[in-house]
């Protein structure tokens, strides 16, 4: 049980169980998930035993199922995070270094990189307001996934729906965007426009 293995309180368990899943849906590589782990059970599976479908009563592990499912929603058609899993051309660092505030950000693209994603993760039960981002193209950056969205169990901080990017350079890149970037929390944004996949 995932779940059981979060630190903090419930509300920072079921957050960073939703960080773990945004981290690893936007990561290259095959997805593997356990018995119950899509709506947060909190007991171990047991084989004589049925999975823990009564806790979907409750608004967090709701909010976890109905996280997963949007995480496999956008995987399924957004072709940056599955067609290049393992090779380098698929995958790009925005930012590995931010150890301050342990944050980490990386670009997926598509296997003719006309399509890319950005992927941010905040590790930390600390909200950050304002955190800049290099990104590879100028325009609009719709927020496509948020884990701390209120129908998720989140607080609802995030980016009413996306940023513009700004010129001026950040991690080497021409352009950037300043995002909310909740405690706890992982967006999945995307440019929007021709090869944005918008």
């Amino acid at each position: 049980s995932l779940i059981a293995r979060m630190p903090g309180d419930t509300w920072q368990q079921f957050a960073g169980l939703r960080l773990l899943y945004g981290y690893m849906w936007g990561h290259p590589g095959k997805k593997l998930n356990f018995m119950g782990g899509e709506f947060g059970q909190r007991r171990e599976w047991q084989h004589e035993e049925s999975l823990e479908w009564h806790v979907l009563q409750y608004p967090e592990h709701a909010g976890v199922m109905q996280w997963v499912a949007d995480l496999n929603r956008v995987y399924a058609a957004e072709p940056a995070l599955y067609e290049v899993d393992f090779e380098n051309a698929g995958f790009e660092w925005v930012d590995a270094a931010d150890t301050q505030a342990s944050v980490l950000s990386f670009l997926r693209k598509s296997r003719d990189g006309s399509r890319v994603v950005l992927v941010v993760c905040n590790f930390t039960p600390i909200p950050r307001e304002n955190y800049a981002i290099g990104v590879p193209r100028g325009g609009y950056w719709r927020e496509v996934l948020n884990s701390d969205a209120a129908n998720y169990g989140g607080s609802g901080m995030g980016n009413y729906g996306g940023v513009e990017s700004r010129p001026g350079p950040a991690h080497g890149r021409q352009h950037s965007i300043t995002v909310a970037l909740p405690a706890l929390g992982a967006l999945i944004l995307r440019p929007e426009g021709l090869g944005g996949g918008g």
